[in-house]
């Protein structure tokens, strides 16, 4: 068995867990299986939120050892089911370390929905957020047109390559200025707050805290109280986001203060 090969194969699954919002467990455990396939003396990861360190050493060969910075992170459960998926057919001899690796390659290259079904995700939630929050079919509308501005904002950010902070506080900041323009100029009526409300939901790291909170109590301190800070971080920019489109809005339409 190629020993660096499969090295490098647990630590790529490993890296596309971790992307994926992976807790910290998982990810170590799921590189320590693919490690121990070796029969090796020593096989150890270690797993941090910003990075993955792997070892492979035993008398008999030269040690190898893989550290791999990671500084992208999103949500994609169903690229954690593929990787584990994967270790396991692995792990019980159901497919070979070059077959793993090839299929972890494709695994990090594929998306499984394309931008239009995305954006039509992200309209959707805040359309039915709002309906959840007791609006009405004017309501609905209006939350669909923010929706929309939502999903072209972040697409945006994605293509300058927006920080998370800045990304997510423009966002926030566009979905109240826009709903309030329709409710002063176009849809007079509509209940502002709760469109809002519903707008934001796409952006709110409900998942990241989640994770934060298992982390923490499976006892990885560190990448709990990171994870947690990310989620802080995110939450703070929505929130300033927000305040600062209805104070805007506010001030420029001769109104007292939003808030």
């Amino acid at each position: 068995m190629n020993d660096k090969l499969l090295v490098e194969t647990a630590v790529l699954a490993g890296e596309i867990m971790l992307i994926s919002g992976a807790e910290i467990y998982r990810v170590e455990n799921t590189i320590d299986h693919i490690l121990r396939k070796a029969g090796r003396d020593t096989a150890e990861a270690i797993v941090f939120s910003t990075g993955i360190f792997a070892s492979l050493n035993d008398p008999s060969i030269e040690a190898i050892t893989i550290a791999r910075r990671v500084t992208i992170r999103s949500t994609n459960l169903n690229r954690v089911y593929l990787v584990n998926d994967v270790s396991r057919k692995l792990c019980v001899d159901l497919m070979t370390v070059e077959e793993a690796y090839g299929r972890l390659k494709e695994i990090r290259n594929t998306m499984q929905y394309g931008r239009r079904v995305k954006d039509i995700g992200v309209v959707g939630v805040a359309v039915f957020f709002t309906l959840l929050l007791g609006g009405g079919g004017k309501d609905c509308a209006a939350a669909a047109v923010t929706g929309a501005v939502l999903a072209g904002v972040m697409e945006a950010s994605v293509r300058i390559r927006l920080n998370d902070f800045c990304a997510n506080g423009v966002c926030a900041f566009l979905i109240a200025v826009t709903t309030l323009l329709l409710q002063h100029f176009l849809m007079p009526g509509i209940n502002s707050d709760i469109i809002i409300i519903g707008a934001i939901m796409p952006l709110v790291p409900g998942v990241i805290f989640t994770t934060a909170i298992r982390d923490t109590l499976n006892g990885d301190y560190a990448s709990g109280t990171a994870r947690m800070m990310e989620a802080v971080v995110i939450a703070l920019a929505v929130a300033a986001g927000v305040g600062a489109g209805m104070g805007l809005f506010q001030w420029m339409t001769g109104g007292g203060p939003a808030w």
